[in-house]
């Protein structure tokens, strides 16, 4: 299949999603199949928290906007010209999605089609609706996507290659079961910001997005901060202010007051402002509506023991203080050529 031909059927489906990509839908005569796919996608965002309590509207509004802003010729253009597609694999590639927030599994399913191989995709059952109408979406505009395309529902037979994605637990048997044909095995993984107190107010306002956004659910949401010894938290407090609103979710309310409540019983100390609960610990993963934060006393100190932790760290927030840093309010808007776990996945498919 040629790849101009693969290319034009995502750059027109970042056409499409485009029209989703406000709370306020726009739809455009110039967007190819609209007639047969507008309104039942509209309807499908519309209904996603039916199926899956954490989807609601507005946050799958925003995965569909950085896919909008990802799916552009230009971006397409230039990933792609990073790499050699002279030839096509054809393998058969077992794609076992996430469903933590929505289509948190499309760069694979978009880089095994772009590849040139087959996807078999076993979709979680917190997202089962989103990923096939896209699917659908892309047939209609390139029906040569109709053999490379299968969703499996029993057991996944007949692959060549995987890529997986689970909890650390599930990763184990992952690794086991598919240790005779190629593969990509993702764990779990989480993202920091490193805060030196010089941040400005408008940067702290932008990392409650990383924080926020898709309620923490995600692996490049913030949820764990580095602060100096002397840092006050009253300006990253007014900088979550933004964000009050948060509480009115009930599930998302739920998990602040149980939380809150284990954390209190077992008389941690705790920072609070009715909404967020911070608290310092060692780890990396904290539960919904809380962040964990360690004190550091040198910057070098603390850019060593991220270096040390990378497999435990998908994105690092901060104002350029390491190597591979993103700016504030942007861990959820990762470009094309962005890899979770820094595993170049395109290349891995193309090498089969």
């Amino acid at each position: 299949m040629d790849l101009e031909a693969k290319k034009k059927a995502f750059i027109t489906l970042g056409d499409f999603l485009r029209q989703f990509a406000n709370n306020e839908f726009v739809k455009s005569e110039e967007v190819e199949y609209n007639d047969a796919f507008f309104s039942s996608f509209e309807a499908l965002i519309e209904s996603s928290v039916h199926y899956n309590g954490w989807f609601i509207k507005e946050q799958v509004i925003v995965a569909v906007k950085s896919w909008a802003d990802a799916l552009t010729a230009e971006n397409i253009e230039t990933w792609c010209s990073m790499y050699d597609f002279s030839r096509e694999p054809r393998k058969k590639v077992g794609l076992i999605l996430a469903g933590n927030i929505p289509l948190v599994g499309f760069h694979d399913f978009l880089s095994v089609l772009l590849s040139g191989n087959i996807a078999l995709v076993k979709l979680s059952s917190n997202d089962q609706k989103l990923l096939p109408t896209l699917a659908a979406y892309l047939i209609a505009v390139e029906p040569q996507l109709k053999e490379r395309i299968v969703f499996i529902e029993g057991k996944m037979e007949g692959f060549e290659a995987v890529i997986a994605t689970g909890s650390n637990n599930t990763a184990r048997y992952f690794d086991y079961y598919f240790s005779s044909v190629p593969h990509v095995i993702r764990k779990n993984r989480n993202s920091v910001a490193l805060l030196t107190g010089a941040e400005t107010p408008e940067q702290l306002t932008a990392l409650g997005k990383d924080i926020f956004t898709f309620y923490g659910l995600g692996c490049r949401n913030v949820s764990k901060l580095f602060v100096p010894k002397d840092y006050n938290f009253d300006a990253f407090f007014q900088g979550m202010y933004a964000y009050k609103e948060v509480i009115e979710y009930e599930r998302y309310a739920n998990n602040y007051d149980y939380n809150k409540a284990v954390f209190l019983m077992s008389e941690f100390k705790l920072l609070d402002n009715g909404f967020l609960t911070i608290k310092e610990d060692a780890s990396y993963a904290s539960p919904i509506s809380s962040v964990y934060y360690e004190y550091y006393d040198t910057l070098d100190e603390v850019v060593d023991q991220l270096r040390k932790d990378q497999d435990k760290i998908q994105c690092i927030v901060s104002n350029d203080l390491t190597e591979d840093s993103i700016a504030f309010g942007q861990t959820q808007h990762p470009q094309l050529w962005d890899y979770a776990d820094q595993v170049d996945t395109l290349e891995f498919l193309l090498k089969l």
